[in-house]
């Protein structure tokens, strides 16, 4: 694990944090998160969780722990964006507690917030996000410049990470001589390049022929097996199936959390892939041994 980040200036009076269990820390703790807009009778509330006396929202709380992979469905105005944007670091809550990785990024500056985001999160966005004209290697490498790697290091672990997504003969190829499920696994190399606690995947298949949705899932599916927690946004049943633990919002609100797989071992397409693509999967005590930690 990376070195925690410095806490910089409180934005809001928070109670004192509550002593620290035994055991491995979440890589995502969210306790009492709600987001809202607007004021008064026009006030909308996002992502507001279960009612409280009187009709208070309480917030969203919630535990992803290590090696997990969990995709977090719902229905357009359901709050899964905005529980995602807060999840990665790029909003912050309107009330509530998030610690990432053990740091509460409630604390952190601008500045800080970024560092987190480069440093924590391994993002994959549906429309790849990718630099136009700028070769495969380059696209990888760009989230280690910004983290001050040298250009050495910098090379070298691009192209670790393009070999491990199957790209090694892809180096110096642009997003335009690529075929969209190459440009996503351009994407997938460069989410993990920096080595982060979390990918945080959002409808990474909605550009996606079938072929290559298998081909990013399966990718995904592996990464995690391996130890590396996966948080999933879809609003597809199909890819949903591939994740050990499925949260549907509806309103703001967690109203559905079923348990797919256990969190250690690997997630239910390589557990049994004949049940799996049968459509069945097998009761979690008959599922492999724990395969390990994050990497």
């Amino acid at each position: 694990m990376s070195p925690r980040l410095p806490i910089g200036r409180r934005r809001a009076e928070r109670p004192a944090p509550a002593a620290r269990p035994s055991g491995p820390v979440p890589v995502i703790s969210v306790r009492g998160v709600r987001k809202s807009y607007g004021e008064g009778d026009a006030t909308v509330h996002a992502l507001r969780g279960p009612d409280g006396p009187g009709g208070t929202p309480l917030g969203v709380s919630l535990d992803v722990e290590q090696g997990d992979f969990v995709a977090v469905m719902g229905s357009s105005g359901s709050g899964k964006s905005t529980l995602m944007n807060i999840l990665g670091c790029l909003d912050v809550p309107t009330a509530g507690r998030y610690l990432l990785d053990g740091i509460d990024v409630g604390h952190l500056d601008e500045h800080q917030l970024s560092l987190v985001r480069n440093r924590k999160i391994g993002f994959i966005f549906q429309s790849f996000n990718l630099v136009p004209r700028t070769s495969a290697q380059a696209q990888v490498e760009l989230p280690l410049a910004y983290a001050g790697v040298r250009a050495a290091e910098r090379r070298r672990r691009a192209v670790a990470a393009l070999t491990m997504v199957g790209l090694a003969d892809r180096l110096d190829h642009r997003p335009n001589e690529l075929s969209g499920g190459q440009q996503q696994r351009v994407a997938v190399a460069r989410a993990l390049v920096t080595s982060p606690a979390m990918l945080l995947a959002d409808e990474p298949t909605g550009n996606l022929d079938s072929r290559s949705t298998d081909e990013v899932l399966g990718m995904i599916d592996r990464l995690n097996a391996a130890g590396r927690t996966v948080v999933l946004i879809t609003h597809e049943d199909e890819v949903a199936r591939h994740a050990k633990r499925v949260l549907r919002l509806v309103d703001g609100q967690i109203v559905a959390d079923r348990r797919q797989g256990p969190v250690p071992g690997p997630p239910p397409a390589l557990a049994d892939p004949v049940g799996f693509h049968r459509g069945a999967t097998r009761p979690d005590h008959q599922r492999p041994a724990a395969i390990g930690g994050r990497p």
